[in-house]
């Protein structure tokens, strides 16, 4: 029921968005960081696994796009399961070097593939354009037999696609989730030591997990890609994998509608506070330390404890309506 409750507040999310912004590409962006904050939610929230090579995959993913359009062309829907493809293989080479340690080192070990995937890109301009990055990559419409079904020109038609895969990515996830699956790596994140204990192969989840996180990350890395027509180097730097963390964070871990609340939040207080002062990011700094040391389980938490304040009923009114039962 929950799971179903949850689809249909995500979906209530993506219908309400076009009424109350004016932006089409900042709504895009909302729902594309917010898939990228559900695999990153899927190791820390799910699993316990703390990563800072989600921009590894972000940009694997930003870099297929980008290539199988402009240079490789393919059509869009083969591109973007390209992308999903590059996201999964760097994950699972990523994964299977990084759950060897646990902790600190395995924190380590992730933001070392980070940078040296930062340097990599920026080393190879003839593959990734550098420092420049790739740049024109097109947004094709979606046709079949040269009669178009879903034209993405314009920023809101674009912002309809981005909802439908989100929504068909979200549905996925939640099943994952909510499957045996699921409740592994659950039990993996609160006692590892017990859960290898009664026979689970912990590497082997750990890898699964990573291999579904990249593979969604990557796919909001071509979807970002393709709405802002460039594949830049910053989307591989080290600042992306803290952003989608500090979506996931911010929203609350473990609960996958909460990382489109982080991924709103951090976005659309970003864009606000923009307007009011150059240096933003200072002020948005201090309403992040704000939230994080206020709300150790992230919005969606405040969201559930306001919730329950809101239901929990008058003692007053309980004792009358318990005197005059007449069980």
């Amino acid at each position: 029921m929950r799971k179903h409750t949850h689809l249909l507040l995500a979906l209530a999310v993506v219908l309400v968005m076009p009424l109350t912004m004016q932006s089409g590409s900042l709504a895009s962006e909302v729902l594309i960081f917010g898939l990228a904050a559900m695999g990153c939610n899927l190791l820390l929230g799910y699993t316990g696994l703390l990563s800072f090579g989600q921009g590894i995959f972000f940009g694997l993913g930003s870099y297929t796009i980008a290539l199988t359009l402009t240079r490789w062309p393919l059509p869009m829907p083969l591109a973007l399961a390209a992308a999903v493809a590059m996201g999964a293989l760097g994950a699972a080479i990523v994964g299977w070097v990084a759950i060897r340690q646990r902790g600190t080192y395995f924190v380590m070990l992730t933001l070392a593939f980070a940078q040296m995937f930062y340097f990599l890109a920026y080393s190879f301009p003839g593959l990734t354009g550098g420092d420049n990055g790739l740049l024109d990559i097109p947004r094709p419409s979606i046709a079949v037999a040269g009669f178009t079904l879903w034209p993405l020109a314009s920023p809101w038609q674009y912002y309809g696609f981005v909802a439908a895969v989100f929504l068909m990515a979200f549905w996925l996830l939640q099943k994952a989730s909510a499957s045996i699956f699921g409740r592994t790596l659950l039990a993996v994140r609160d006692n590892e030591e017990r859960a290898g204990a009664i026979g689970y192969n912990l590497r082997l989840l750990k890898l699964q997990a990573f291999v579904i996180s990249g593979a969604v990350t990557g796919l909001a890395g071509a979807l970002h890609a393709m709405m802002t027509g460039i594949a830049p180097l910053a989307n591989a730097e080290y600042h992306t994998s803290e952003m989608i963390l500090v979506m996931t964070v911010i929203g609350g871990t473990g609960n996958l509608l909460a990382s489109l609340l982080g991924s709103a939040f951090y976005l659309l207080m970003g864009d606000w506070l923009s307007t009011l002062w150059p240096r933003w990011l200072l002020l948005l700094g201090v309403v992040l330390m704000v939230v994080s040391l206020g709300m150790q389980r992230g919005l969606w938490g405040l969201g559930e404890t306001l919730w329950a304040l809101v239901r929990r009923r008058n003692p007053a009114a309980d004792a009358a309506k318990t005197q005059g039962d007449p069980a």
